[in-house]
């Protein structure tokens, strides 16, 4: 076979190759820097960002970790009674309390968790983590979401509110 035209060969095949290299994304996705940066990234956990926040859990959360989150969701909120939310927001000591028992330390992606085992929070308290199958739980909540990584830790959407065990 011999080619008559070879430079609209070269041609079409740069032209291919320059339509393809302009296909392939130069953008770079980067990680959050911490937790608190990545819940903030995230729309259904405003409230929560919000709380760390007005409990003073931001350089906590900030440090190097690693730290495992399990953020409620806005909706696990807006489940909440109004006065209870008002009421838990306007106790710094005991909305640390709780949203510490919601943070473990170390790093547990879903993965990681295996059948039912107590696990110990930042708060001292024990909680229970459960998998069966691709469903994760911790205590009574489940997880909605998994897995959005940052620079110092994982966090977990949950559809409720932890509550601490009573000491």
């Amino acid at each position: 076979m011999t080619l008559r035209h070879p430079h609209v060969l070269l041609s079409s095949l740069i032209a291919l190759t320059v339509t393809f290299a302009g296909c392939a994304s130069t953008e770079v996705v980067s990680t959050p820097a911490n937790v608190v940066v990545a819940a903030g990234a995230q729309a259904e956990l405003s409230t929560f960002t919000k709380l760390i926040k007005q409990a003073g859990l931001e350089s906590t959360l900030e440090g190097a970790g690693p730290v495992t989150v399990f953020a409620p969701s806005d909706e696990a909120f807006k489940a909440m009674p109004a006065a209870a939310l008002d009421k838990l927001a306007k106790d710094p000591v005991h909305l640390k309390a709780v949203l510490n028992y919601h943070v473990l330390p170390g790093l547990m992606k879903a993965a990681d968790f295996e059948g039912s085992k107590q696990i110990t929070t930042a708060n001292g308290a024990k909680a229970t983590v459960a998998k069966a199958g691709d469903f994760v739980t911790i205590d009574e909540a489940l997880v909605t979401k998994a897995d959005i990584t940052s620079g110092n830790g994982v966090i977990h959407v949950i559809d409720r509110l932890l509550t601490p065990p009573k000491k």
